[in-house]
């Protein structure tokens, strides 16, 4: 398996926790997003929307962070990263898609960049990334106290904390106050100490620049 990532894109950071979390062995090809290497003739080849990641696996290109999860899910399940009860599998999917769909498109580089583009400086794209982590964040936060033990779903890594944790990590760079969600920050201090989530870290990765 080859991952093309950037060290601290979350898409990416996604699967690495995951791929860890299932022992897989993968090699990471980093991708200079800052140098637009993605936007480049051969990277649009693998992947022709130009963003990280793609996971290439026995000649196939895998694309779009959700879709890879839910496939190394189905191709190795163990250890699974999905509860059994159908119920529960949705709230995680539900977690995941907090995340993935309404907290990160909105904040991501082509939006930030974009907002520069209209004049909002950077107080302004902070404030923006703050508003929507915030929103997401809060409904997390009760999500997380109804169902986590430890993770946020249960007393084990999910899906949820493979999405949640990147997250986690970006709303740093906006300086977002974590203190009004005592459950994310302890899924993140519980997250931290787990081999295979923290050996995906940005600030570990071959392309890391800290």
């Amino acid at each position: 398996m080859k991952l093309y990532s950037a060290w601290r894109a979350s898409a990416p950071y996604r699967l690495r926790i995951a791929l860890n979390l299932k022992g897989l062995d993968y090699d990471v090809v980093p991708v200079d997003l800052v140098a637009n290497e993605q936007g480049g003739e051969a990277y649009r080849a693998l992947n022709p929307q130009a963003l990280v990641p793609t996971l290439e696996v026995d000649g196939h290109q895998l694309t779009q962070s959700l879709a890879i999860l839910e496939w190394l899910e189905e191709t190795h399940p163990a250890p699974a990263l999905l509860p059994a009860d159908p119920f529960d599998r949705h709230t995680v999917r539900a977690m995941c898609g907090v995340v993935a769909c309404d907290i990160h498109p909105v904040n991501n580089l082509r939006i930030l960049k974009a907002l520069t583009a209209l004049g909002v400086d950077e107080a302004g794209r902070t404030a923006w990334a703050q508003r929507w982590i915030g929103d997401g964040f809060a409904a997390l936060e009760a999500m997380i106290r109804a169902h986590g033990r430890g993770f946020a779903f249960g007393d084990a890594p999910t899906l949820a904390d493979c999405v949640l944790i990147p997250q986690i990590y970006n709303s740093a760079r906006f300086a977002v106050d974590l203190s009004a969600f005592p459950a994310i920050s302890a899924v993140a201090g519980r997250a931290a100490a787990h081999p295979a989530i923290a050996a995906a870290h940005p600030n570990l990765q071959p392309d890391a620049k800290v």
